[in-house]
């Protein structure tokens, strides 16, 4: 069925006139507000609703042509999505943001101002999340049939305050004044079953056969969130599930007075999708977790398999008609939950059953790090997935034996690739399970998939030689650069045209203009603007002057003791001391500028923000380096933040320690604004260096392969504290209290375990490289010229980190889907 275009009110979207019209129908019939008697927030729901509406018909288009195209779909499955504020980015994505600029203006409000106003969708946490959301920008940009499953939080981790230099955390409560961009589908339920137990029951073919039953149950209701693509053409969809109860509540228990014992199951049940990420420190916070894993993963399979099966299909034909990636190992309890639909509810033989899986699902890993690797008791799981858990010994089973038959009498090796740990009481080993059950595995990184190849997963890359490929993140120009930095991205369009937008590799174009003095000015121009608003914003939000002619030098990331943040302040330190002793004359005025969240249980990373902040304190009431250092630390660092900060940056710490970043984004985030990156050779930033040039990117430390040799020889983090009077005299400075005289032991807890406790980032070996390294950021910096053509050198190599080139690459390696 055609929808007629007569009954939708705005039948030019350039027409602004109709645009006017249209605004003010939505503020009095949707929001029922009087334009005369209304707030700030009133005409954003009202814009939000009219936005909405311009894509709505767009979105069903999209969804019509995919099914009259028979085209293979792929869905990505992941715990995060951190999609950022909607207005602005639809706005531009679908062509009308200065026609709307018009509009507000007309009836006396400012666009930017009113897009203030829009709470940020608290959907994710960090890397992961965002990754997610510029795919599924790029998916629609391709115009690919790509979908998006997650869980509708009530609640974000959390809402980071600083209070006395601590992180104080708070509820993110963004659904307060609701979501005008989501479509509620109440007629879009699953039920998702928990505990229980499992019977056999012989079918009359003689075949043994499982049913899950006694189960607590749980309903899955869907929300709708569409993505709209640049250009308009293609709206795609973010399906997030939402806990509702079975039955509303108990009326027995009503009916006599207990009030609350009535809507106890209720309230329990819609727990589940309350809060992201609970803490797992707990046996609750666990067995939640778990939970919502599962919960989000069942719900969005019997979703899948139902569009699937509304042309009856046979179940063989799902991997040539759809495609499953999993973002990291919290969706990977989708593996067995898929075998128990095709074995227990439609009666597939194992084997058949088991090659359907294998060919649906691809596994994307994001950590290197062993103790980041999501494992499950087996106690919780049989508590909670009995099923599944027989699947999962199983798939175990039947895995191992074909390993000792092609490995025989390697009992080490076996052991080793278990889904089942036995060593640490029964454990089961999720990235194990993903590995197994997906017919690709990729790395985010090239340096990120070699060392999953030799170090965390060599045993299965033995095993499975073709199964890894190497994928390396990329980041939508969409967001991170036409609607993040307007200024440069207007500079670029007059430069070299619109056509990077969607084709970002047209900025090598810029290279040629590295050598053009005026070109070189007005990218300077368009930095120091952005600087500027970044101070005021600053100045306004945290009373914090900063001088915009400064350098500004950033690390916003989430606070992790890898990422290295306690480096970068060693180096602040450091500098501080030489400042004091009257050494200013090689040094550039510096804005040092730090941002993210320490995960609530995580002790070490909070202390860190402390000391970051008691810095930041000391230094800026010490008049002798007034106007030659400031040290900044901004709350509750998020997409908006980011959008607001990338821009201004110049110097973009990339600092992790070598062989535990696996990509990053926020390094590529930063390179197309215009910074230059002074890193490691971790992560992507070895494709960074690759594609920038060796001389316009800042590189230090040891290597991965050279850390690794130094801990087999035996890591001495004495030596490096004796060896070098700069460091010892910083380390000292801290440990002694001179950043907090009110505690003086403060910070023993990050002295040992640098010295005391091994060292394990390597901190302290990488020191003086890295203070090497920023003497020559200093002398770069004093020649403007030279520092400016290395910067636009940056911006024209960036454009293979598109999201665009990434999402291909899956397409074409992975997915099997034609662009």
């Amino acid at each position: 069925m055609t929808v007629p275009e007569d009954i939708y009110e705005i039948t030019n979207p350039k027409d602004i006139s109709s645009l006017k019209r249209a605004l003010v129908n939505r503020l009095i019939y949707s929001i029922g507000k009087d334009p005369v008697e209304t707030q700030e927030r009133d005409w954003f729901f009202a814009l939000a609703y009219v936005v909405r509406d311009l894509l709505t018909l767009r979105w069903m288009e999209s969804m019509r042509r995919y099914y009259l195209q028979d085209a293979k779909r792929v869905y990505y499955l992941s715990m995060e999505f951190l999609i950022g504020r909607a207005l602005g980015n639809s706005l531009l994505n679908i062509g009308c943001y200065d026609e709307f600029k018009l509009v507000l203006e007309d009836v006396g409000l400012d666009l930017e101002e009113l897009a203030e106003t829009e709470e940020e969708a608290a959907l994710g946490n960090g890397g992961l999340g965002r990754l997610a959301a510029c795919y599924l920008d790029s998916l629609a940009t391709l115009r690919l049939p790509g979908f998006g499953y997650g869980i509708h939080y009530d609640y974000g981790m959390f809402s980071q305050r600083i209070e006395d230099g601590y992180q104080i955390e708070h509820p993110e409560n963004w659904l307060r004044y609701g979501n005008p961009w989501e479509f509620p589908r109440p007629d879009v339920l699953y039920r998702v079953q928990f505990r229980g137990h499992v019977v056999e029951c012989p079918n009359a073919d003689g075949k043994r056969r499982y049913r899950w039953i006694d189960t607590e149950d749980v309903m899955a209701m869907a929300y709708d969130i569409p993505v709209p693509g640049y250009g308009g053409e293609t709206v795609n969809n973010l399906r997030l599930w939402a806990a509702k109860a079975s039955r509303d509540f108990e009326l027995k228990y009503f009916n006599e007075g207990n009030y609350i014992k009535a809507v106890e199951e209720k309230t329990q049940s819609e727990n589940l999708s309350k809060v992201l990420y609970p803490d797992d420190t707990t046996q609750m916070g666990r067995e939640l977790r778990l939970k919502q894993e599962y919960f989000f993963v069942s719900a969005s399979l019997q979703d899948i398999l139902k569009k699937f099966r509304i042309d009856q299909r046979d179940f063989s034909d799902l991997p040539q008609e759809v495609a499953i990636q999993l973002n990291d190992t919290h969706p990977s309890v989708a593996i067995p939950e898929l075998m128990r639909i095709l074995l227990d509810e439609h009666q597939v033989p194992w084997d058949d059953a088991w090659a359907i899986t294998v060919r649906t699902f691809s596994y994307t890993n994001h950590t290197l790090l062993p103790e980041a690797l999501e494992v499950w008791s087996v106690r919780l799981f049989e508590e909670l997935l009995p099923r599944h858990l027989q699947i999962i010994y199983e798939i175990n089973h039947r895995f191992l034996t074909e390993v000792g038959e092609r490995f025989p009498g390697d009992m080490g090796l076996i052991q080793r690739v278990s889904i089942i740990d036995e060593e640490r009481g029964k454990r089961v080993r999720m990235a194990h399970l993903a590995i197994i059950g997906s017919h690709k595995v990729n790395g985010v990184a090239a340096l990120h998939t070699r060392l999953m190849r030799t170090t965390i997963f060599r045993d299965f890359a033995r095993i499975f030689p073709d199964r890894f490929v190497s994928i390396t993140n990329g980041i939508t120009p969409r967001r991170w650069l036409n609607q993040a930095n307007r200024g440069l991205a207007k500079l670029i369009t007059e430069t070299i045209g619109p056509g990077w937008v969607t084709d970002l590799e047209r900025l090598r174009q810029l290279a040629a203009m590295a050598d053009e003095a005026e070109f070189r000015a007005r990218f300077r121009a368009v930095k120091s603007a952005n600087k500027q608003h970044l101070a005021s914003l600053i100045a306004k939000r945290l009373n914090i002057g900063i001088d915009p002619a400064s350098l500004f030098d950033v690390q916003i990331k989430r606070m992790h003791e890898y990422k290295r943040q306690l480096l970068n302040l060693l180096h602040v330190i450091t500098r501080y001391n030489r400042l004091r002793a009257g050494l200013s004359q090689d040094m550039v005025p510096r804005t040092v500028i730090f941002g993210g969240k320490a995960a609530p249980g995580y002790h070490a990373a909070k202390l860190v923000i402390k000391l970051i902040n008691d810095v930041s304190k000391v230094i800026g009431r010490d008049s002798t380096v007034a106007g030659l250092l400031k040290v900044v630390f901004v709350p509750d660092y998020n997409v908006s933040r980011a959008m607001e900060i990338m821009p201004a940056v110049e110097l973009s710490e990339q600092i992790s320690t070598a062989g535990m970043e696996a990509s990053g984004t926020g390094n590529m985030k930063m390179a197309v604004n215009g910074a230059i990156t002074i890193g490691t050779l971790d992560g992507a930033n070895i494709e960074i260096r690759e594609k920038v040039g060796e001389k316009n990117i800042f590189i230090f430390g040891h290597t991965a392969e050279q850390l690794d040799e130094m801990r087999r020889g035996g890591y001495d983090a004495w030596r490096f504290y004796y060896d070098n009077e700069e460091l010892k005299l910083a380390l000292d400075m801290i440990s002694t209290g001179y950043f907090s005289p009110d505690e003086q032991d403060r910070f023993k807890p990050l002295i040992d375990s640098l010295l005391r406790e091994g060292d394990r980032f390597a901190i302290l070996a990488d020191y003086e490289s890295y203070i090497a390294c920023q003497e020559e950021v200093d002398r770069l910096y004093l020649d403007s010229e030279t520092w400016t053509r290395k910067a636009i050198l940056n911006v024209a190599h960036s454009g293979w980190f598109s999201s665009d080139r990434a999402v291909r690459e899956y397409a074409e390696r992975i997915w099997n889907t034609p662009i």
